[in-house]
């Protein structure tokens, strides 16, 4: 995938969903894998030409791994010029080392965002971006049928009122396909992650299955993101749309604005 077209799927789910407003100060949940910095390339590239003019900044939250080097990133969002910060945590000490959680996705999940949504406030930003894409929001949607019982994805916006903050997802429309095409591309400086139980979770299982259920059934994923976008989950509703549901609109930069391709 060209910085092109992925600039298009995220004007395209900015737009739909009123993401971005004037002034926003907008920070960016830097992992250092593969789809945050792809998001970070998609709203740096957005941020040259977007109607309403928005600051970004970057944030690591360093769980605490040994040998898991930002260095590369650092050297990245200063290329780019995007304001970097780096948390250090004792999260995966507290998970593996004291707790010694058997299943500790969850409970790291809510000590990373906590970090992360206290350092936003900090640095002023009044949204943050997660870098979840489509496959993503299947996956979401299956773990949650299968171990809950209900039909569910997050959101593509949603406000966080105890912190005071948006969450954005700008990548919705973005097939993990193309992530992956993109880093290898771009050649962007993943760090790869040094969680013990990493490909060995729920996630890892709803996503192989999609992967055996899509080949058995071709275009199947892209079924299941479509009912989930029609499937009535709070926050799923397009807040406004000039694209139909049943086409993908390409955008591309000429002469400072954004025109669909007939």
């Amino acid at each position: 995938m060209k910085l092109q077209q992925l600039l298009s799927y995220t004007r395209k789910a900015v737009d739909e969903y009123q993401m971005i407003q004037e002034g926003d100060h907008i920070a960016v949940g830097i992992s250092g894998g593969k789809d945050s910095l792809t998001l970070l390339y998609a709203l740096h590239g957005l941020q040259r030409f977007y109607p309403q003019r928005f600051e970004l900044s970057a944030v690591t939250v360093d769980l605490g791994y040994e040998e898991c080097d930002f260095t590369a990133v650092t050297e990245l969002c200063q290329e780019l010029g995007v304001p970097y910060h780096i948390v250090k945590t004792d999260i995966a000490h507290i998970l593996f080392d004291e707790r010694k959680e058997p299943n500790p996705c969850s409970l790291c999940a809510k000590m990373r965002k906590g970090a992360l949504n206290q350092e936003v406030k900090k640095m002023g930003c009044n949204k943050v971006a997660y870098a979840h894409h489509k496959d993503d929001i299947v996956e979401t949607m299956l773990l949650s049928l299968f171990f809950e019982g209900r039909f569910y994805s997050f959101s593509p916006k949603s406000y966080l009122d105890r912190m005071e903050l948006t969450v954005i997802r700008p990548m919705m429309f973005v097939d993990e396909a193309d992530v992956i095409g993109f880093q290898h591309k771009y050649e962007l400086p993943v760090v790869r992650s040094r969680c013990p139980i990493d490909g060995f979770t729920k996630r890892q299982y709803a996503k192989d299955l999609i992967r055996e259920l899509n080949r058995d059934n071709p275009g199947v994923k892209q079924r299941m993101f479509t009912a989930i976008l029609n499937g009535n989950i709070r926050g799923m509703a397009a807040k406004s749309s000039s694209m139909s549901d049943d086409s993908i609109y390409l955008y591309f930069l000429k002469d400072a604005c954004w025109c669909p391709v007939p």
